[in-house]
């Protein structure tokens, strides 16, 4: 896990989550950017397309819920330290 944190691309990860952390990143950081290409980058890592929908919405949802986090200035909880 806590190579996850660090950087997904370094942990041991199977095709399939690899696929999925690429994804992710890529809704969260440029999400005007994605594409069908990268829909069907999931779709050939053994995603269905609802197994997708899930994944997009709760990527969303958590960059959502991060960004009112931050725009209220509510604090961490103890076990989430900042860098």
């Amino acid at each position: 896990m806590d190579q996850i944190k660090e950087d997904y691309r370094k942990a041991r990860l199977n095709v399939r989550q690899s696929a999925l952390c690429d994804f992710a990143e890529k809704l969260t950081l440029t999400p005007a950017k994605t594409t069908p290409t990268n829909l069907e980058k999931l779709r050939q890592a053994g995603f269905s397309d609802n197994d997708i929908l899930d994944a997009v919405q709760v990527i969303s949802y958590f960059s959502y819920i991060n960004r009112i986090a931050d725009g209220l200035g509510v604090d961490l909880e103890s076990w989430m330290k900042r860098k």
